[in-house]
């Protein structure tokens, strides 16, 4: 007997399967996006500097594979926040206030890093619960001015990052224990507060990243197999069918933003509790009055993502990738700015890139479709063809 498995038809239809699949079109467009954002990205560094623009693209496609520590590091507080900002749009909410949410749980996680004394482990894992607790009191509250008296979550969520900012920065420099005046920063956390390193030397890398992704996963699970998260996703479709059909709106939007504001409080924690590549110190916060730009990297790290969890996570690495193969372009002449400009573009052009690979894929599925009803022919038994050519005689 013939093995068909291998056949043109059955290749079509595997084809057709896999142009068919929930998150094909989500991943074309992004992958088409950052393709067109690096090549507009590379003939920025062409008018900026000619004769590098080769040297300095190959740092940017190819640097961080020598920094895979780094990249994994700097990736960990951009997911969190990504993924505070999608979870956000899956319920129809732009949550714009995850750098402010990131700040607060920066600062609960600070604040138990130093006035707390437990033993052991403990220190770390009370210091990342308490960033969390920060992060939803702060998401909280814009969730309960937009489902009780339907105030726009983007001015509440926007005006709370400038609220936290300040707040945070008066009550570190209030407090002698954490705030060093001769150096305008934080004193160094106790090693018992930092989460565990990976062991990669000269990077930072720990625990956090590990974490993250099984946040992602979670989130994923939580969207996609539960009750809940129908519901949320059934609300952010349309929210008046949604409470026709007897599911809480109001509540909902309050759990959501308490849950959007714990991740990116979670962030802020990863990033904060970091142990330092320098032995006998941690990272430090500066209070400088300037909003933390890792709650706006995860509104870009979302997007890339279509908001979906999984993507958000390969988002958030890709990102923090190009950024780290960014740095070194430097060394060739440019400014670190220019990684800044092509992650924009990348950005941008995936809101296009959804358009135009919609309109390729009605081409591909056109194309499919008519070499589907030549592959019926193709595939009917001799008997059947017989008969088919007799009936036509």
């Amino acid at each position: 007997m013939r093995d068909n498995n291998n056949s043109p038809i059955n290749q079509k239809i595997n084809i057709k399967k896999i142009t068919n699949l929930p998150g094909f079109s989500s991943f074309t467009s992004a992958l088409m996006a950052i393709v067109l954002g690096l090549i507009f990205g590379f003939f920025v560094m062409l008018a900026a500097a000619p004769a590098n623009a080769v040297a300095g693209f190959r740092y940017v496609l190819m640097g961080g594979l020598g920094r895979i520590g780094d990249v994994f590091y700097f990736a960990t507080p951009i997911l969190m926040t990504g993924l505070a900002v999608g979870f956000a749009f899956k319920m129809g909410l732009f949550n714009i206030g995850a750098s402010g949410q990131y700040t607060m749980g920066m600062f609960f996680a600070l604040y138990v890093g130093f006035m707390w004394d437990l033993p052991g482990a403990m220190q770390w894992i009370a210091a990342i619960i308490a960033g969390m607790v920060g992060g939803m009191l702060w998401g909280l509250i814009p969730g309960i001015f937009k489902a009780l008296m339907n105030v726009n979550e983007v001015i509440t969520s926007i005006m709370f990052n400038y609220i936290g900012m300040y707040l945070v920065d008066m009550l570190i420099q209030g407090n002698s224990v954490m705030y060093i005046s001769t150096k305008t920063r934080t004193n160094y956390l106790p090693s018992t507060v930092q989460i565990p390193s990976l062991g990669i030397p000269g990077s930072n890398v720990n625990l956090g990243i590990i974490f993250a992704i099984i946040s992602g996963v979670i989130l994923y699970i939580v969207l996609q197999k539960t009750t809940f998260g129908y519901e949320l996703k059934a609300t952010g479709f349309n929210k008046y069918a949604a409470e026709y059909a007897g599911m809480k709106g109001k509540t909902n939007i309050i759990i959501t933003m308490a849950i959007a504001g714990g991740l990116a409080g979670l962030g802020g924690a990863f990033a904060i509790l970091a142990p330092s590549a320098i032995a006998g110190s941690s990272m430090t916060y500066e209070p400088v009055n300037i909003i933390a730009a890792n709650g706006f990297n995860g509104i870009a790290v979302a997007l890339l993502g279509s908001a979906h969890p999984i993507g958000t996570i390969f988002s958030a690495l890709f990102i923090s990738y190009i950024q780290r193969g960014g740095t070194l372009a430097s060394l060739v002449g440019y400014k670190p700015e220019i990684i800044d400009i092509v992650i924009a573009v990348i950005i941008y052009f995936s809101a296009f890139a959804m358009i135009m690979n919609h309109a390729a894929a009605s081409f591909v599925k056109k194309r499919l479709g008519k070499g589907d009803k030549a592959a019926d022919t193709l595939a009917l038994p001799e008997d059947d063809q017989n008969n088919s050519e007799k009936g036509a005689e």
